[in-house]
């Protein structure tokens, strides 16, 4: 059985070792004791605080192997960006010269530093261990967000982003930092990551471009790259889109992927996941799939059932006896779940 839970103290080793795996570039998590310390300890007050309207609180979860009690991914909110700290990002615009005596225009993609999510709520830190890259697991970790921000609104922004990992090369290298590092930024792009993972961004406005860059100025390997995603990341994007988010026109300013977007009440797991009293039973039957959640903070817990049935007259969602200790509920709670499908008989 899989399930997702706020990170605890104990999982310490595991957080450092997803760190590790991640490599650079993936600066929500950096390899820095203190830095995971500390994330821990912040999921820990933010969820025991009283919240009525989103602030710095910041929400850490892990993926668990209940048989081998084995921590396998990670998935996190973030409450409200760039507001102690700025989130940059460049946005992809257009300039046009022209001139009407020759009858001549050019239009060239320009790249201008901003700080435009400033207050949004971030999805982040979805990394899922390379061995364990199968099944729904991938699925849970994404759509676990959704149930969670579906059932407590007030912690979270109205406007949802999520920073997708641009392009690198096998060494974790990305040609557009290449380009950025050749010309304004004297840092390796595994030194750059580190830093604005550890918070010390201060260099963003120091050394990069100040005025907005033309595209085409770029190396060639560097403008390919602008707004894709790592091929590790591909799938997130496509479940990203599927729930509703879109693209329109920032990247990051270190790898230039994408940053995609969606108003809170539009993302199609928060507007389709539903309230029901729990029962559980023996020997449950059902061929539904759910991705439920009881409806706690502190002591959250998620997982997909693949057996369970709905009784929309009632508001009653029947689980099999097996997942209730997963849960941490009993027969009446109210759980919180999405319907993931049918299952094949």
């Amino acid at each position: 059985m899989l399930v997702v839970r706020p990170i605890q103290a104990s999982d310490y080793q595991s957080l450092r070792h997803i760190a590790i795996e991640s490599g650079p570039g993936f600066t929500s998590l950096v390899d820095e004791p203190e830095l995971l310390e500390g994330k821990i300890e912040r999921t820990q007050r933010s969820l025991a605080a009283d919240v009525t309207a989103p602030g710095d609180e910041g929400y850490l979860l892990v993926l668990e192997d209940t048989d081998s009690g084995e921590v396998v991914g990670t998935t996190a909110i973030e409450a409200a960006v760039g507001q102690k700290t700025p989130l940059y990002h460049y946005h992809v615009g257009k300039s046009v010269h022209q001139s009407a005596q020759l009858g001549i225009q050019s239009i060239v993609t320009t790249l201008t530093v901003c700080n435009n999510y400033m207050g949004c709520s971030e999805l982040c830190s979805l990394y899922l261990l390379a061995n364990h890259r199968r099944g729904m697991a991938g699925r849970l970790l994404s759509k676990v967000r959704f149930l969670l921000m579906a059932q407590h609104p007030q912690r979270f922004s109205d406007f949802v982003i999520a920073q997708m990992l641009g392009v690198a090369d096998e060494q974790g290298v990305s040609p557009f930092w290449s380009w950025l590092e050749q010309h304004f930024v004297k840092l390796d792009f595994s030194t750059a990551s580190r830093m604005v993972g550890s918070g010390n961004k201060a260099f963003v406005p120091e050394l990069m471009p100040r005025h907005p860059i033309y595209s085409n100025l770029l190396s060639e390997e560097a403008q390919a790259v602008i707004g894709q995603v790592h091929s590790n990341t591909e799938p997130a994007l496509r479940m990203l889109k599927n729930e509703g988010f879109n693209h329109r026109g920032y990247i990051d300013l270190f790898d230039a992927g994408p940053t995609v977007e969606a108003p809170l009440s539009s993302i199609k797991s928060v507007r389709d996941s539903q309230l029901a009293r729990v029962e559980f039973v023996p020997e449950c039957q059902g061929q539904t799939s759910v991705m439920v959640s009881n409806t706690g903070l502190t002591d959250f817990r998620a997982l997909i059932c693949e057996h369970a049935d709905f009784n929309a007259q009632d508001q009653c969602l029947i689980l099999p006896q097996s997942v209730q200790p997963h849960l941490k509920i009993n027969n009446g709670d109210a759980v919180r779940f999405l319907d993931m499908g049918r299952m094949s008989a």
